[in-house]
């Protein structure tokens, strides 16, 4: 009985993670990795898909242009979120 209540404690434990990790997406450039939390981002704007996705919501190519004109734009407009290379790019 304990074994299984270790094993069903350490399922859940990679369970949430796995949902946890769903959500996230990063992205490898030469300043650094980014780090994007859809969920989080998806609250922000109430759910208004066009914030971020032109047309039908799909998933996003990011590159440089986007992440400066897009993501940079809504965080400065905000006031909330990196404005910083430093802020997105983690070493």
């Amino acid at each position: 009985m304990k074994k299984l209540v270790i094993i069903m404690v350490l399922l859940a434990f990679v369970g949430a993670n796995v949902a946890i990790a769903a959500d996230s997406y990063t992205y490898e450039n030469k300043k650094g990795t980014i780090t994007f939390q859809h969920k989080a981002h998806q609250e922000r704007v109430n759910g208004d898909c066009a914030k971020c996705h032109e047309g039908t919501p799909a998933k996003i190519e990011v590159d440089k242009n986007f992440g400066h004109k897009t993501c940079k734009a809504c965080h400065k407009s905000m006031k909330k979120g990196p404005t910083k290379c430093s802020g997105c790019h983690k070493k």
